[in-house]
């Protein structure tokens, strides 16, 4: 039998589990969309869902309401418009900005797709078998590493390990 190193370190690899758990759902939602006949990546679920009300919305707003860092949305919007699925406009108001917004064609598809991702909210209430309890963990991090960064925390620990 085949021990797992990762689950062994525990909380020392904490990133690694999360990593592994994120890379096999996405794994497996990439695959269904392909079943379905869909080329879309399971990390498009929070842009079509924020535009889904048909409102435009800068990049930056999308990024902020995310937590992502800008040019990671600009990637995600870049491949989501090659593909169709977002058209994006410069701001008239201010040409420094550009708005997004769901093309017709995700329009179009948005029934399906929420088909899709209530489905998919179904199978990951399966999977954590109706107790939401690791949200409140997840959210307590997050506030934790918002307060105090990770890498300020991970310094501080270093060096107080090298005064000892």
């Amino acid at each position: 039998m085949q021990m797992d190193f990762i689950k062994e370190l525990g909380y020392k690899a904490l990133d690694s589990r999360l990593k592994r758990i994120s890379d096999r759902i996405a794994h497996d939602v990439r695959k269904f969309y392909k079943e379905q006949g869909l080329d879309i990546e399971p990390n498009w679920y929070l842009v079509f869902m924020l535009l889904r009300h048909g409102e435009a919305v800068p990049i930056a707003a999308i990024a902020e309401r995310l937590g992502y860092a800008h040019p990671s949305v600009v990637v995600l919007v870049r491949k989501m418009a090659e593909k169709k699925y977002l058209q994006v406009k410069q701001d008239s108001k201010d040409r420094r900005q550009q708005l997004v917004s769901l093309s017709p064609k995700a329009i179009k598809l948005l029934p399906q797709l929420e088909m899709i991702w209530n489905s998919c909210e179904k199978a990951i209430l399966q999977v954590l078998s109706d107790d939401l309890a690791i949200l409140r963990h997840l959210d307590r991090i997050d506030a934790a590493l918002k307060t105090r960064s990770f890498h300020d925390r991970f310094q501080q620990a270093y060096l107080d390990s090298n005064i000892s």
